[in-house]
């Protein structure tokens, strides 16, 4: 299964991005596909943070609007919202422990630990951040 991360979920739904068209037609991709994918819940809640800030951007999404495209995504059948199951600690504190994650970084290790809990096989971000957890494999779909 392949994950999305969000500044995927970001460049896709801001049309302002220069990433905005190739983030698009890979998540067009997922959908499109048979095979089920996912999106960690704390992607989902950090996208809504982000193109709602209007520090971040000068003209940001209205809220309403960045919940209807989760609500989008929800409705597809073959994506899955994951979050930390009951095994969550036992694949986060070797990864956390192992990057020597601390701070922001503890995010990250989050969503890693939540993917690898999952099966996550492949989790899609522009974000190099993701290499200190060599345990899950990363690919930015933006650059091929």
């Amino acid at each position: 299964m392949i994950a999305v991360d969000t500044n995927i979920l970001v460049y896709a739904h801001r049309t302002d991005s220069p990433f905005h068209g190739r983030a698009r037609a890979a998540l067009e991709s997922l959908a499109a596909g048979a095979k089920e994918w996912a999106i960690p819940w704390p992607c989902a809640h950090e996208f809504f943070a982000v193109v709602t800030h209007p520090r971040i951007y000068k003209t940001a999404t209205p809220a309403a609007t960045a919940f209807a495209q989760l609500r989008a995504l929800h409705t597809l059948a073959n994506l899955a919202f994951i979050a930390e199951a009951e095994d969550h600690l036992q694949h986060l504190e070797p990864l956390a422990l192992a990057a020597k994650a601390h701070g922001a970084a503890v995010h990250d290790a989050r969503i890693a630990a939540i993917c690898l809990s999952h099966g996550v096989a492949e989790l899609w971000s522009a974000d190099r951040d993701f290499s200190r957890f060599p345990a899950l494999a990363v690919r930015n779909p933006l650059i091929e």
